[in-house]
C-alpha cells in the first residue's frame, strides 16, 4: 500500500459523519455513567455483603455465602458477548427492545457488578483487623464499623477497584455494538468495518482511548488524594 493509498483508507475525514460520531460518543458516555451507577451501588452491596458473611461462623451464612460466591464467579467467568446475547430476552422484555444504549445497561450492569463486588470485598479484606478489634473495644455498633472504619480504611480501594471496573465497561460497551448496543463500538463496526471505512474506526477508536485515559487519570487522581498514607 502506498502512501496515497494509506492516507485515504485511514485519514480520509471527509468520509467521517461528525453527527453520527458525537451521537455515538453521547451513547457511550450515556451507558458508561449510567451502568457505572448501578455497578457500584450493587457492587458494594454485594461486595459488604459478602465480607460480612465470610466472618460469619453460621453454618447458614456459610452456605449463602459459598452460594453468592459462586453466582458471582460464574457471572464474572462468562464473557461479555455471551452475556449480552443471553440477556437479548430480558432487554427486549424490559425495553422493547435489545437495540440501542439503553438496553445494554442491564448486561452491562449485571456483567460488571460482580466483578467490583470481589474488589469490594478484598478491600475490606485488606483493613487491618486492628483498627476493628479497637472499633470493638470502644463500642462501636456493626453500622458504625462500616461507615467510620471499614469504608474509610479501605476508600483507596474501593476507588482503585471503581476506576478499574470503569474501564472495563468501557470495552464493554464497545462489544455491545454486535448486538446493536449502539455507541462509538457501534459506528466502529457498522459505519466502519461492514462499509469498509477506515476511518470512522480510527476516529471512534481514539476517541475510546481518549475516553479510557481520562477515566484513569480521574482514577488515580482520586486513589492519591484518598490515600492518607505519605510516601
Amino acid at each position: 500500500m502506498n502512501n496515497s493509498n494509506f492516507f485515504e483508507t485511514f485519514f480520509n475525514f471527509s468520509r467521517v459523519n461528525w453527527k453520527n460520531m458525537l451521537k455515538g460518543t453521547l451513547d457511550t458516555l450515556y451507558m458508561e455513567i449510567t451502568s457505572m451507577i448501578f455497578i457500584v451501588i450493587l457492587g458494594f452491596f454485594l461486595g459488604l455483603f459478602l465480607f460480612i458473611l465470610s466472618k460469619q461462623q453460621n453454618w447458614i451464612e456459610k452456605i449463602i455465602y459459598t452460594f453468592l460466591s459462586i453466582v458471582s464467579n460464574i457471572l464474572r467467568s462468562i464473557p461479555f458477548i455471551v452475556l449480552i446475547i443471553l440477556f437479548i430476552p430480558a432487554m427486549s422484555a424490559i425495553f422493547g427492545s435489545f437495540i440501542g444504549a439503553r438496553p445494554a445497561i442491564l448486561p452491562l450492569a449485571i456483567s460488571a457488578s460482580p466483578l467490583y463486588a470481589r474488589m469490594v470485598e478484598v478491600a475490606f479484606r485488606e483493613v487491618d483487623e486492628g483498627v476493628l478489634e479497637a472499633a470493638d473495644a470502644m463500642g462501636a455498633s456493626k453500622t458504625q464499623k462500616i461507615l467510620k472504619v471499614l469504608i474509610p480504611e479501605s476508600l483507596p480501594a474501593l476507588l482503585s477497584g471503581m476506576s478499574i471496573t470503569a474501564v472495563s465497561v468501557i470495552g464493554y460497551t464497545a462489544m455491545a455494538a454486535v448486538v446493536g448496543g449502539g455507541g462509538l463500538g457501534g459506528l466502529a463496526i457498522q459505519d466502519g468495518f461492514d462499509r469498509n471505512n477506515q476511518t470512522v474506526t480510527l476516529v471512534a477508536t481514539v476517541i475510546i482511548l481518549i475516553i479510557v485515559f481520562i477515566l484513569q487519570f480521574i482514577g488515580d487522581l482520586a486513589v492519591k488524594k484518598a490515600d492518607k498514607r505519605k510516601i
